[in-house]
């Protein structure tokens, strides 16, 4: 069956920038191993398939693929398949007033507000459905300096360990201590394995230096044995990440906006806007915004 598809580029404002995503529609009788197999196809860090939603009340169900597995969850599919909705489906709502969009997801029902940004491109926020927790046990200096071919003198930063931290996927959080080591990180897989979580084996590395001073963090996110070399832009570990800042960095209560810079070590800019609510010393919320762009459509034989 010929199935509609689109190519955005997500997490940016411009094309062939940010994060590219592939959204599949039309996806009702397309069971899990031909999505694995399209998603393969693609190649592209995540491929989202849409389908009815199991409640009629929510926008569609949203199935996430990268080219090796499905995920229950992950930001720049959310962000993308939402901006994508609120384009073909409400492009004249669109013009005057931000449209709401809920994707039914393997972590449960995710909230999304779509709004135009200027004429130029058009934006999604997203409320984290699960806040994020620590999950496990994170490697050592030395293993993660292993790992990610760098020094053990390389890890770590001003109170900020390395840490495992889940918001519906885990990831191993690598706090690094210059851009320098940013830069220099390259997986290693003879010791890949060593670095956990065992079910999504994936390191969000980061640094406190920026290329823009008005941002607040530069990142990079590596998953060789998801198929994912490197990503451009981690809508879910930047999730997860906000565990990472209520350990490290203790913020006062109220709303803080954080600014991911990733995708820069590979020509594919991305900025990742991440707002904690704090309330009484804990987290209360937190959202996952960025902005996209469709790049290009078309027709999948699947």
């Amino acid at each position: 069956m010929r199935r509609p598809y689109f190519i955005l580029d997500v997490f940016t404002d411009q094309p062939f920038s940010g994060n590219p995503l592939a959204v599949v529609r039309e996806c009702d009788d397309l069971d899990a191993a031909r999505m694995q197999a399209v998603a393969a196809e693609f190649n592209l860090s995540e491929t989202v398939f849409l389908q009815s939603p199991r409640d009629p009340v929510n926008t569609a169900r949203a199935r996430i693929f990268t080219p090796r597995r499905e995920l229950p969850f992950a930001g720049h599919p959310t962000v993308g398949a939402a901006v994508l909705i609120g384009l073909t489906q409400a492009q004249s709502m669109l013009a005057s007033r931000p449209v709401d969009v809920v994707l039914e997801e393997g972590v449960g029902d995710v909230r999304c507000t779509v709004s135009s940004i200027e004429g130029r491109a058009t934006r999604a926020v997203f409320a984290l459905p699960r806040l994020p927790a620590q999950a496990g046990e994170p490697p050592s200096r030395a293993a993660l300096a292993r790992a990610l071919s760098l020094d053990v003198s390389d890890i770590g930063f001003e109170g900020h360990e390395p840490s495992v931290w889940s918001a519906g996927v885990g990831f191993t959080f690598a706090p690094l201590a210059s851009r320098d080591a940013l830069a220099r990180a390259r997986p290693d897989l003879a010791h890949w394995d060593a670095i956990g979580p065992a079910d999504h084996p994936a390191v969000y590395a980061y640094a406190r230096e920026t290329f823009d001073p008005q941002r607040h963090v530069s990142a990079r996110m590596f998953a060789p044995s998801l198929g994912i070399a490197e990503d451009p832009a981690t809508g879910g570990a930047a999730a997860a990440f906000a565990g990472v800042c209520m350990a490290c960095e203790k913020p006062e209560d109220g709303s803080h906006v954080i600014v991911i810079e990733q995708g820069y070590d590979m020509g594919r800019p991305s900025q990742i806007a991440l707002t904690l609510h704090v309330a009484d010393g804990a987290l209360a919320g937190a959202e996952i915004g960025g902005g996209a762009v469709i790049v290009a459509e078309g027709v999948i034989d699947a």
